[in-house]
């Protein structure tokens, strides 16, 4: 992935090629850095243009971790609740004599096991983590479900496909063919996971976000719009996680 350098700071962002004569600049929690440009701009030209523009896309990068952190975090208490694939379910925590924590599902709601000796401060810590372990392993299950049912519906199939930590997108498809989709979508209905999963099986066909693209989206899920737009107004909530 191309890098705008800003001080000492690397800015991954995609790069689109489009029938267009200027160069646009987008930044958003969603798709995070993307570039628009005309088919035969020279990287030096294009080089230049993003010098000027560094500091403008890093202070709205700036701004959009503040967003995220005014998002409340999670308690880890008995009653709180977490949502997984769009639903919430309360936690219930357990202590006793065990030498380390156990999280599951079970019958409407998420149990979790910790040592009696485990103070407020270590229950929060280790169950952040096993919270985020817990929504790679079931959330990558669901997805590839859905992976497979969009490849078989758009005649395409990624190189590879994994959860990542992606703290300004949701999703990415790499030239090659890899898709990688945010972990915390674990936590989004199915419907936006379905959206997100389909927005990068169709960079397999079409790079760039043009006319085509959209069609492609809109012909397998005609009402992806609903989908993108839940992502922009419930996007921050999914990050209650550290």
């Amino acid at each position: 992935m191309p890098t705008i350098q800003y001080g000492t700071t690397s800015i991954d962002y995609c790069h689109y090629i489009e029938d267009r004569k200027d160069v646009r600049v987008s930044v958003d929690l969603i798709n995070g850095v993307e570039v628009y440009t005309p088919e035969h701009l020279e990287q030096t030209k294009l080089d230049e243009i993003l010098k000027k523009k560094a500091r403008w896309i890093s202070e709205k990068l700036e701004a959009l971790d503040e967003v995220k952190a005014v998002t409340q975090p999670k308690e880890m208490v008995s009653g709180e609740k977490l949502p997984y694939l769009g639903r919430n379910y309360r936690i219930k925590i357990y202590k006793d004599s065990v030498q380390s924590a156990s999280l599951k599902l079970k019958q409407g709601r998420f149990v979790a096991i910790v040592p009696d000796y485990w103070t407020q401060e270590m229950i929060q810590q280790q169950l952040d983590q096993h919270f985020k372990t817990w929504y790679r392993e079931h959330g990558l299950k669901k997805m590839l479900d859905r992976k497979h049912h969009y490849e078989s519906l758009l005649g395409v199939e990624s190189r590879s496909f994994q959860l990542r930590t992606q703290h300004k997108r949701w999703g990415t498809c790499t030239p090659n063919g890899d898709i990688y989709i945010n972990w915390r979508l674990a936590m989004a209905p199915v419907h936006v996971i379905d959206y997100v999963i389909v927005h990068e099986l169709a960079h397999l066909i079409v790079a760039e976000h043009n006319d085509q693209f959209w069609k492609i989206v809109k012909s397998t899920l005609p009402d992806y719009e609903a989908s993108k737009e839940w992502l922009r107004v419930h996007g921050t909530e999914l990050h209650t996680i550290d």
